[in-house]
């Protein structure tokens, strides 16, 4: 790279390559004048394919060819940064990722920056399989040799467009390491990408290899523009993206993203140069667009004296146009027809088994109740558990599961295809889950997943009611709670339990979910408040058919883990009877039983659980054992769905009895002539005080007389 470039003066916006952009709407200044000739170059870029081979992927081809055409096939460098492959759709992971890097090929892509991703099968995997099957280079200035500072992987590509020498230098996020499988990763370590990218620039600038720099960095902003973010609001969380911004090298005139699925086209500050400004862009995902920065070049000396950013979304002209008009379209057309159809005989081998229907919840006959809860909700939680259980993995404790991420059923008689009866096939299991959703943990405490509990009753963000007023969550069996369904909002839940105790309130709880959920979906937004939240670098679909391989035969387990509870009294007493109202016990997937006997068990006691009637309006009395403690736990099981309903009660003693008075009996009264007089106590009270006045008198007299005598 010559002087000039080292020290060019960059400018603002203009208006390059107006018809390839014509699409976008971009906003514009004045460039300085040119000094010389200039070169109109075109650098297309995608982030975050994850292997999209569907009914889209020609109307992807079709785009990025419409903007090859209009800017020219000399003038144009197609590029990636990455997360090309890995989290997949099934007719691409189903057969290794293969068909999305032959899309790729056919597009002949030129260079990539490596994402997580790409190490989900192992670094020898991706320099190996990977690096001999796609036909572009994979950079990452960032990934070293263990233990040292020699480069693993290419770091960067020179490339002539236009006469105009290109370098591309690629970096992945340092946290790589936290989302995939530690294993395949052990002969590598991932250090600073920005230092990474400034070192490797500073090569190339000082040798003068190249007159133009280009950044991929498989790392970017928390929110895109269609979130309502901005630049500067992202510059103020001070992340790895603000680095990336105010600390990348000012040698480097266009800075691609990737990694956080968001969208954005930003003219960011060069550091050092005040007042000029250089692109930073990220695509969104799954070649929903195209992003794309014109550069207009001095031929002369290699100065970039203006650029054109933006996003250009798919195109929805006909795919029979697109794969008429352009050879490229039409072998990738060939590509994905293959794909699918092979993708099809895949689906249908089998992986494990069922014992019975296993679904989401009915009612009125149709599936998806998502106001319910389910066989299918359930095992799928169950399944989170087990797959995140391992500390390195997250350490998750409770599996949780929106409703609408259950997009299929699995039915134990066989499918037209003649698997047989109870068996799984590759597709039925992927139908299921079919969002490709990476597995996260996170960190809530007891009262924050009361909270989460309690937001199923829904709220939007502006505290309105939503469109689905109450979605039910898919919990591990280990958890159980009692709500109140007359309560007033944000005061439902009464209960809940984790591993047959009350849950802690202070105590954090490692939660597993899909990180649709953990980052707030479906209004459940207490999850975002989570601490310690990891990706653990699995695919929900991986998981959970792993999950279904492993533990086959599955069975339905028909218990409910939130019951309504009312008339709940303040305090029973030890050895009374007492009542309240449970709701309904039985689920409503395919197969549920019907409750009509329970056995009521009181923690605490020594008295053998009894069994009772269950009354369809859920009126349930009981008496409470004598030996009940103050604080107890009515223990309510159903006979027939398993289901289990603990009732926290205060439990008071009766009153003590007071022992009566004990006196001498009283002496007879003699009987009187029948004259109608009852002589009463009063009476014979006045008589005896009369004999005694009597007496004293004849003895007075008595003594006067003897005193005469004398």
């Amino acid at each position: 790279m010559t002087q000039s470039h080292r020290s060019r003066t960059r400018v603002g916006l203009a208006g390059a390559l107006g018809l390839a952009l014509a699409a976008v709407p971009l906003a514009t200044a004045p460039a300085m004048a040119a000094p010389g000739d200039v070169v109109e170059i075109s650098l297309l870029n995608i982030n975050d394919f994850h292997g999209r081979i569907d009914e889209n992927t020609v109307k992807f081809a079709g785009t990025v060819e419409q903007l090859r055409a209009a800017a020219g096939e000399a003038n144009t460098l197609f590029l990636s940064d990455g997360d090309n492959i890995g989290a997949s759709l099934f007719a691409s992971s189903s057969q290794d990722d293969q068909p999305t890097i032959d899309v790729l090929n056919a597009l002949e892509l030129r260079t990539s920056a490596v994402g997580n991703h790409e190490f989900d099968k192992g670094f020898s995997d991706l320099a190996g399989r990977v690096a001999t099957a796609a036909d572009w280079s994979y950079l990452g200035a960032n990934v070293y040799q263990k233990g040292t500072t020699t480069p693993a992987l290419q770091e960067y590509e020179i490339f002539t467009v236009g006469g105009i020498d290109i370098a591309v230098i690629g970096a992945v996020t340092v946290e790589t390491p936290t989302l995939v499988s530690p294993g395949g990763i052990t002969t590598v370590d991932f250090g600073d990408p920005v230092a990474a990218v400034n070192r490797v620039a500073a090569q190339i600038d000082s040798a003068g290899l190249a007159d133009v720099i280009v950044a991929e960095y498989h790392e970017g902003a928390s929110a895109g523009t269609p979130d309502g973010a901005t630049l500067e609001a992202e510059l103020a969380l001070d992340s790895a993206f603000t680095s990336i911004v105010q600390n990348t090298s000012a040698s480097v005139d266009a800075i691609f993203t990737g990694h956080t699925h968001k969208q954005y086209s930003w003219d960011a500050p060069v550091p050092g140069v005040p007042g000029k400004t250089r692109p930073v862009l990220q695509t969104g995902n799954y070649g929903e667009n195209i992003g794309q920065i014109a550069l207009t070049v001095d031929a002369t000396t290699g100065d970039v004296v203006s650029y054109v950013a933006g996003n250009v979304a798919r195109t929805e002209t006909d795919d029979a146009e697109l794969i008429a008009a352009y050879p490229r379209v039409a072998e990738v057309n060939t590509i994905v027809t293959a794909a699918l159809a092979a993708a099809a005989t895949i689906g249908d081998q089998p992986i494990g088994s069922i014992t019975a229907d296993i679904t989401t919840a009915f009612a009125e006959g149709e599936r998806d109740d998502r106001a319910s809860e389910s066989t299918l909700g359930n095992l799928v939680a169950n399944s989170l558990v087990t797959s995140l259980a391992d500390e390195t993995l997250g350490g998750a404790e409770i599996g949780v599961v929106n409703p609408g991420g259950l997009r299929s059923d699995l039915t134990f008689a066989s499918s037209a295809v003649g698997e047989g009866d109870g068996v799984v096939t590759y597709a039925e299991a992927n139908a299921v889950l079919p969002f490709v959703n990476n597995l996260w943990t996170t960190t809530l405490t007891g009262a924050q997943f009361a909270t989460l509990l309690e937001q199923q009753w829904q709220l939007d963000e502006n505290g309105d009611v939503p469109s689905r007023p109450f979605l039910n969550l898919g919990l591990s069996s280990n958890v159980n709670y009692t709500f109140d369904p007359a309560a007033a909002q944000g005061e439902h839940i009464t209960s809940i339990t984790v591993d047959g105790e009350p849950i802690d309130p202070a105590r954090g709880y490692r939660i597993g979910s899909f990180s649709f959920l953990v980052l707030g979906g479906d209004n459940f937004r207490e999850f975002a408040n989570g601490t310690d939240t990891r990706d653990s670098g699995l695919i929900d679909r991986d998981a959970w058919i792993g999950y279904i391989s492993a533990s086959s035969p599955l069975s339905p387990d028909f218990a409910r883990h939130g019951v309504a509870v009312s008339g709940v009294p303040a305090s029973v007493e030890a050895g009374a009877e007492a009542s309240l109202t449970l709701g309904t016990l039985d689920l409503t997937s395919l197969g549920s039983p019907t409750t009509t006997a329970v056995s009521l068990a009181f923690d605490g006691s020594a008295a053998a659980p009894v069994e009772a009637a269950f009354a369809a309006d859920g009126a349930l009395a009981f008496t409470v054992p004598a030996d009940a403690p103050a604080s107890t736990t009515l223990v309510v099981t159903s006979a027939e769905s398993g289901t289990v309903v603990r009732v926290p009660l205060a439990v008071t003693q009766p009153a003590a009895a007071v022992p009566p008075v004990e006196t001498e009996p009283a002496a007879a009264e003699p009987e009187l002539a029948a004259t109608g007089v009852d002589v009463g106590p009063a009476a014979g009270g006045a008589a005896l005080l009369l004999m005694l006045g009597l007496t004293l008198l004849v003895v007075r007299r008595r003594r006067e007389v003897a005193g005469s005598r004398r």
